[in-house]
């Protein structure tokens, strides 16, 4: 019998269709082909957060009937899955479900294999938009909370009733964007909404590729929010990487690039940094951080293999200033230590 080294040999074997999400950075869905290479050792986890990998694993069988895996996985230096956790949880799952993945379990079997070392609780808002994307992707119908959501944002209820509006009814409404009904009450929702509704969509839409009209009202609303409300139109801005570079611009001139928004732009605007003037200006506001700030958060970004070569260059940079050489400086006595 074949040794099962892998979730897609044992999927596969279990002749189960699945799809993979990563739902470290933000929520998107991973390649099948690329899994497949980042299961073999042979390429980095493309979003790795804090050294890991969060991913979830979607699969059903003939009869549709879905489930989920949600796990988190360590990664070696080089940003690669580590062997011995990827093994001890596959030989786990194969223990516990023999060769089919989708048999019935007895409540404590089910309770052991949903409490392994490498299960992961999804904040409700990331739950959420998966939820929204999986459901389309099977084809399901949206969540009880839709109606309630659809007709707030169009001005079927008060803006006082936000209190009722879920998360995951806003999460349907974003994931289909692309019906023109959808998008243009979630752009209405931007002028009339409650501002804890329109922090909510921000907290949806980060995980979404948006609309270029939708991108530019987030844009000109996040400008005119509170200094506390703006990190979260920049994150809903992680689509639109040259919008956010504007948006981080202008909070650097009102000097805004607060701890919370250099976190925010290393776990969802990362893509920015790509832009030599943005990742500049980035470094040099993380240098005034204390240093264990420094080096957490430039170690969580170097990590991430489509910035890794720029960020490594920019430590060599001749042109940076005193103190973010003395951050680096700083940075390099823990490497060597």
């Amino acid at each position: 019998m074949t040794e099962i080294n892998t979730l897609t040999q044992f999927l596969s074997t279990a002749n189960t269709q699945f799809q993979v999400y990563d739902l470290g950075r933000r929520v998107q869905h991973i390649d099948m082909v690329a899994f497949q290479q980042i299961e073999n050792l042979a390429t980095p986890y493309p979003y790795p957060l804090q050294g890991h990998a969060q991913f979830a694993v979607v699969f059903w069988d003939k009869s549709m009937q879905h489930y989920i895996w949600f796990l988190k996985l360590p990664l070696c230096e080089q940003g690669k899955l580590m062997a011995a956790p990827r093994t001890q949880f596959i030989k786990m799952v194969v223990e516990a479900l023999g060769r089919n993945p989708a048999q019935v379990l007895t409540e404590q079997e089910q309770e052991k294999l949903a409490n392994h070392p490498f299960a992961f609780k999804p904040s409700a808002e990331k739950l959420a938009v998966f939820n929204a994307l999986v459901r389309k992707q099977l084809g399901l119908p949206a969540s009880p909370q839709y109606e309630f959501a659809y007709q707030y944002l169009s001005q079927q209820h008060d803006a006082d009733k936000w209190q009722q509006v879920g998360y995951q009814g806003l999460a349907d409404i974003c994931v289909n964007a692309s019906n023109l009904d959808h998008l243009q009450h979630l752009k209405a929702g931007f002028d009339f909404a409650a501002p804890e509704v329109k922090i909510a969509l921000c907290q949806q839409l980060e995980h979404l590729y948006i609309d270029e009209s939708l991108a530019d009202i987030i844009y000109q609303t996040g400008l005119k929010a509170t200094t506390e409300e703006k990190v979260y139109y920049l994150r809903a801005l992680a689509s639109r990487p040259q919008l956010a570079i504007a948006f981080i611009g202008q909070l650097a001139e009102q000097q805004q690039l607060s701890d919370e928004v250099l976190i925010a732009i290393a776990g969802r605007n990362w893509n920015t940094l790509k832009d030599d003037p943005t990742r500049s200006l980035y470094l040099e506001a993380l240098a005034k951080q204390p240093q264990g700030f420094f080096n957490q958060v430039f170690a969580d970004i170097v990590a991430i293999p489509s910035l890794r070569t720029e960020m490594l260059k920019a430590l060599r940079d001749p042109n940076r200033s005193p103190q973010l050489s003395a951050a680096i400086g700083g940075l390099f006595k823990v490497t060597k230590a």
